[in-house]
């Protein structure tokens, strides 16, 4: 039997979860695993981030648990693929996130204070644009991905504008255009929700149905000869 060291577990790790993407990904694994790039699953990430968002919103912590798995999933998928070109392996990953995390905290690992948590998003923002080479908000704007969605990405723009209080009478039409697009969009994204649900609705009513006909379709016969 193969693998039988981790068929014969009882419980498992995050050591154990990029054994087994390897195994999926090597010569007597997975076709399917074995094919993907970085390219062909990047909508599977954006799709099991959603799926996670939904366990957060239905405050379903069974449902969170699964889908923050998934999510692990897509980043040890993503990691082993690097890894086999020699980009980059998954120590790599977590000593970034790491010194990530104790450098845009200094109100916690430094000498800076933070009263609330507007003055410990500030000291990130401001180790963050200082990291990166940014020396205005602009620039801080222009990095924000245009990968986002476009309504999280006029928020966030928008955002930086305001809390950067800087005020012209050039960027009020231009202000006003981004949410005036912003709520058409938010409109749009509504009626296409509405639309699919719609749809779903009454898609499990034609199956219903379809069912129904295949199941009558194959007692005929039989109903038939029983009355016979």
């Amino acid at each position: 039997m193969k693998h039988e060291d981790l068929l014969r577990k009882s419980s498992y790790t995050t050591g154990d979860l990029q054994h087994i993407v390897a195994i999926l990904r090597g010569p007597d694994g997975c076709p399917w695993d074995a094919a993907q790039t970085h390219e062909s699953i990047r909508h599977n990430f954006v799709e099991e981030t959603y799926e996670a968002i939904e366990g957060i919103n239905k405050r379903d912590d069974a449902l969170l648990c699964e889908e923050l798995g998934d999510v692990l999933l897509q980043v040890a998928l993503h990691v082993q693929i690097a890894a086999e070109r020699g980009a980059f392996t998954w120590d790599d990953v977590t000593e970034g996130i790491c010194r990530k995390l104790i450098e845009r905290h200094p109100h916690v690992f430094g000498d800076l204070t933070a009263a609330n948590a507007d003055d410990a998003l500030s000291n990130w923002d401001v180790v963050k644009r200082s990291k990166k080479g940014q020396l205005s908000v602009a620039q801080a704007m222009a990095s924000i991905p245009r990968e986002l969605p476009p309504q999280m990405r006029a928020e966030k723009i928008l955002r930086r504008a305001e809390k950067a209080g800087v005020d012209s009478p050039s960027l009020a039409a231009p202000k006003a255009d981004m949410l005036a697009a912003e709520a058409t969009l938010q409109n749009a994204e509504q009626a296409l929700t509405q639309a699919s649900d719609s749809f779903i609705s009454l898609f499990a009513q034609a199956e219903h149905e379809n069912l129904q006909s295949e199941y009558r379709a194959a007692h005929a016969p039989l109903a038939h000869s029983t009355t016979g």
